[in-house]
């Protein structure tokens, strides 16, 4: 399956805290308390327009803004999706809207994720996910983003039966759910649905920052550096490839073996490319091997420099390709593609003979590349 990285490339994901204090100083203010609900008519996962008036009938609408990319969006997920069954039967709505431009998302901000945040990709992970709730997107004109202002993923906007602004910040107090003591979400609601005044009206947030059209140019411009970077290609002995199934380093290693005369090779290169520039940022690297001959070097060149292989790029040194795929892998005695993702202690993650599915290997790769906290990693095991 092909996501929507477009081939496109797509930095570090920057988690932040907001402190909101003096909201007429931001480029983008955050909608005040007391506001009515700005309209909106935006595309769902469920390939429906979503109104603001598909809602009227709930005393209580909760619009969550949040997406794919952000690992702390991804530990509310499930969150949302049980505020959402614990407030059905009492006709509370939660809805929540994707409000990142993808083409102001520079490719290793995708460094927790394996997709992007188009339309497309959300599917992708609501399917993933078993996500039920109204997911909608806002990625293209980001109009109602705008309107409501949210300063970060998750950001939450509690309003009541006139649909009036009654509370808007963090949902709970900690991404870590162990650590959760507050939920000014469910608060909002429960006090709403008492016709009581909400005590907290306003939080700070915390995770990845929206992603504004205006970051257009950092797109660009990491993509220049990326464009700038030298393809090196280098011979591979034997012992060089039982070094490589050893992985001595500290880091995880997925090696790709490919020829430029396989077909799916060259289809999945970019692949491998984008996952590369994905988690180059953490301890991870990519090693593609061309299963050509030694003499064939200037084919294998050409094919690297047209695909822009900044990882690192080897070729057989010899024409024994046999004794060569056995220095590597002793059982392997097919053709390419072959792929193989290998912890630092020599263990295999994942193996595939033949075309890999891409989503696989990144989850993969996410759920076991070392991380702040063991619940990113949970994230990509879980259903």
């Amino acid at each position: 399956m092909k996501t929507m990285l477009g081939r496109n490339l797509c930095g570090l994901i920057a988690i932040v805290m907001f402190s909101l204090a003096a909201p007429a100083q931001q480029t983008h203010p955050i909608l005040a308390i007391g506001s009515p609900a700005p309209d909106f008519a935006l595309p769902g996962i469920d390939g429906a327009i979503h109104r603001l008036s598909d809602y009227s009938a709930s005393p209580v609408l909760a619009v969550i803004f949040t997406c794919n990319h952000c690992p702390i969006a991804q530990m509310y997920e499930r969150r949302i999706a049980q505020l959402s069954a614990d407030y059905k039967d009492r006709g509370v709505s939660v809805v929540a809207i994707e409000p990142n431009d993808p083409k102001a998302i520079t490719i290793d901000e995708l460094d927790s994720s394996d997709i992007s945040d188009s339309l497309e990709e959300m599917k992708i992970r609501a399917e993933y996910k078993h996500l039920t709730y109204p997911y909608l997107y806002d990625g293209d004109t980001q109009s109602v983003t705008d309107a409501y202002g949210p300063q970060a993923t998750p950001h939450a906007f509690v309003f009541d039966s006139d649909r009036r602004l009654r509370y808007e910040g963090r949902v709970d107090n900690s991404y870590r759910s162990e650590l959760v003591t507050t939920h000014e979400v469910r608060d909002a609601i429960d006090a709403l649905l008492a016709q009581r005044e909400v005590a907290v009206k306003h939080t700070g947030v915390f995770g990845c920052s929206t992603k504004w059209k205006e970051k257009h140019a950092a797109q660009l411009e990491a993509l220049r550096k990326i464009e700038a970077q030298p393809v090196n290609l280098e011979m591979a002995s034997a012992a060089d490839l039982k070094n490589l199934r050893a992985n001595p380093g500290n880091k995880m290693l997925l090696v790709s073996f490919w020829a430029t005369w396989c077909g799916s090779c060259i289809h999945e290169f970019p692949d491998f490319e984008d996952t590369f520039r994905m988690y180059s940022l953490r301890d991870f690297e990519l090693v593609t091997v061309a299963a050509n001959m030694p003499d064939e070097k200037n084919s294998v060149m050409r094919v690297l420099e047209k695909m822009h292989a900044t990882s690192r790029n080897l070729l057989f040194d010899s024409t024994d390709t046999a004794a060569l795929q056995a220095a590597f892998d002793p059982t392997w005695e097919s053709a390419v593609p072959y792929t193989v993702l290998i912890a630092p202690d020599g263990k295999i993650l994942y193996q595939k003979q033949g075309s890999v599915d891409i989503l696989e290997l990144r989850r993969t790769i996410l759920a076991n590349l070392p991380s702040d906290y063991a619940g990113f990693n949970r994230y990509w095991t879980q259903p």
